[in-house]
């Protein structure tokens, strides 16, 4: 799993971190996708925040073949003290359950058609019926063809792999018992992929 950090504007600003010009990446094992059952946040040894996100899945010729809402679950005290000392942040992204995909829809539009406004694709979460994050895709700042644009020049990608494209704003804690709920919508309005989940 290739996860993109900063690309929109304003998530970057909330948390008080440049906004990015070029895609910053990092990786997350296999083994952090998500099952079935709750979100087990009471076993992390940590805080979990949700990062609502566009998934995408690649096909063998590293073009969009579906897409889902997803969550780039974050321990966001260890990412900033591990920050701090300018260390790897692996601890903070890659634990257990911490990245959670929804229903897959097939795509058969380029990369830049993700973020195309007539396409409408929206990305929205809701906490125990709270909206906390909402934003259209055509407001990233680093668009997911930059991305795989960027990741075609060093790393090893291949069809199966799925690209997390970052997240917008209003990121916050998870806490046992909440209920999250997220979508990814077009410009009528329809679901093409959804997620709910309760956190344990």
């Amino acid at each position: 799993m290739w996860c993109t950090i900063r690309t929109f504007r304003k998530h970057a600003l909330e948390l008080g971190n440049p906004p990015a010009e070029e895609p910053i990446l990092f990786v997350k094992p296999a083994a952090c996708l998500h099952g079935e059952g709750p979100i087990p946040v009471s076993s992390h040894p940590g805080e979990v925040h949700h990062e609502v996100e566009c998934v995408v899945r690649l096909n063998d010729d590293l073009e969009p073949e579906a897409i889902a809402v997803g969550l780039d679950l974050t321990d966001r005290a260890t990412q900033a003290a591990l920050r701090a000392e300018q260390l790897p942040w692996a601890k903070a992204k890659c634990f257990t359950s911490s990245a959670v995909v929804g229903t897959w829809t097939d795509w058969s539009g380029s990369w830049a058609s993700l973020v195309d406004s007539t396409n409408g694709l929206h990305l929205s979460l809701s906490v125990n019926g709270e909206l906390r994050q909402s934003s259209p895709l055509h407001e990233m700042s680093v668009t997911p063809l930059q991305q795989i644009e960027s990741l075609r020049t060093w790393a090893p990608v291949r069809g199966g792999d799925l690209l997390f494209t970052g997240t917008p704003q209003g990121v916050g804690e998870l806490l046992p018992g909440d209920t999250v709920e997220a979508q990814l919508t077009d410009a009528a309005g329809a679901v093409l992929s959804h997620l709910s989940a309760r956190c344990a």
